[in-house]
């Protein structure tokens, strides 16, 4: 990859945040809700924000679960809400493809010319995706996770240590955010002191509702490459170093990523940022919201801290922190007896699978004793399941694991606000107070 001129970092914080960016841009073109739309048009990013999901996608499961949608704001797609044909889709990479049209549901603008295209390995097919993904798997092997939990958990101990007993705080900013970004940025050998542009960056990235708004799409170009350029930083620091652990360092020596374009770079940075940010970030949400909801189960967990590793299953489960993934049809194919054409567009909801009666019983219900609650679709299924699971379950357990040492109960009091977006599915800002139990 060629050498960018050094970045000012300063420069990087005096821009609006994704959510803040919209926001303004919803003032002036305030979103129509067409009283007559197709109740099955699952893509409307209100329904996420107002938490108004469940009954459309309980709907499509017990009469329709494999449906057309023709005209969204999207486009035309299929919504897929089983369990049973969500994992058939993805058992089928060479007949469903993650490549032909991208991972969500918004499609790239062929009439804009500051639209711009980041190739990423989650969104490659075979052959190209084995070879990226075998380059960072490294990273999050069994032996790689043994090797962080200390530092994962010292980490954690540090972040609730700091919290305040006597007063509100924002639960979303002061731990989850917190402890995702320390993670991505360990994970990336990434400065300190700049860690929380990871988060910007991911919220910037990660934002399926950006593209409904194309007067801010030269904006979020010219933020990502910032982003690629300030990596390319510490690529160009360490293209002559010794290998260490560190994500860079692992594209840098591998044959399948070493030699990857300043675009392809940028892609796939933005797969591992909003992977490892978004994900984690909105379970650890999702887990102080839920029990909050669940005190019955709550209570369970307090009185028996074993209880954790499938509560960290069924949290995840529960939360279901990405929506949906999208795969494009390559070829005419029968879908349990639905002709889907080349080239359509189908929109797994994994939010749905995951409330799918027919393997979940009471499934909108917390249970931390579930037995099957691993057979959640939240971290996708086959060849792209994803790569950082094992990460993302390892924090969690241990941020759980870590409130039990000072039982820490954490009371949900003031304002809950939830993102604007049917991709990401989590929360921007909680108000809670801590308990002794």
């Amino acid at each position: 990859m060629a050498t960018n001129p050094v970045l000012d970092v300063s420069t990087l914080t005096t821009s609006p945040t994704a959510a803040e960016a919209l926001e303004a841009w919803y003032k002036d073109n305030p979103p129509v809700i067409d009283p007559n739309a197709n109740p099955r048009d699952v893509s409307r990013a209100d329904l996420y924000s107002k938490d108004l999901w469940r009954a459309p996608f309980a709907e499509m499961r017990a009469n329709a679960p494999i449906n057309k949608v023709e005209d969204s704001a999207y486009g035309s797609y299929w919504n897929i809400c089983s369990h049973k044909a969500i994992q058939h889709i993805e058992s089928l990479p060479d007949i469903y493809s993650s490549a032909a049209g991208g991972i969500v549901i918004a499609d790239r603008r062929e009439d804009d010319e500051t639209e711009f295209e980041l190739p990423m390995f989650i969104a490659m097919d075979r052959p190209k995706h084995t070879g990226q993904r075998r380059t960072v798997a490294p990273a999050f092997t069994p032996t790689e996770m043994k090797r962080m939990e200390g530092e994962i958990r010292h980490r954690t101990a540090e972040v609730l240590d700091s919290l305040p007993w006597d007063e509100e705080f924002d639960w979303v900013d002061r731990v989850s955010i917190e402890l995702t970004t320390g993670m991505l940025a360990i994970l990336f050998g990434f400065p300190w002191e700049d860690r929380r542009l990871l988060t910007f960056w991911s919220d910037w990235a990660g934002d399926v509702e950006l593209s409904l708004a194309p007067e801010l799409n030269e904006k979020r170009q010219k933020i990502l490459f910032e982003m690629g350029a300030y990596f390319q930083q510490l690529w160009n620091e360490r293209v002559n170093a010794e290998p260490t652990p560190d994500l860079i360092s692992m594209m840098i020596h591998s044959d399948a990523m070493k030699d990857m374009d300043h675009l392809e770079f940028m892609g796939n940075l933005v797969l591992l940022i909003v992977g490892g940010n978004d994900t984690t970030r909105n379970t650890m949400s999702g887990l102080a919201y839920g029990l909050d909801q669940f005190p019955d189960q709550r209570k369970k967990l307090q009185d028996n801290p074993d209880l954790i590793p499938n509560t960290v299953q069924e949290i995840i489960r529960w939360q279901t922190p990405l929506a949906h993934m999208r795969r494009t049809a390559l070829e005419d194919a029968d879908l349990f007896g639905h002709q889907i054409k080349q080239g359509d567009k189908l929109i797994m909801w994994y939010i749905s699978a995951n409330r799918d009666e027919s393997v979940f019983e009471n499934a909108d219900q917390i249970d931390i004793e579930r037995e099957n609650a691993r057979r959640h679709l939240a971290f996708g299924y086959g060849i792209h399941r994803c790569v950082g699971a094992r990460l993302a379950e390892l924090q969690v357990r241990i941020l759980l694991e870590e409130m039990a040492k000072r039982r820490m109960q954490v009371n949900v009091t003031g304002e809950v606000k939830r993102v604007h977006a049917c991709f990401v599915h989590g929360f921007r800002k909680m108000q809670v107070r801590l308990s002794k139990y």
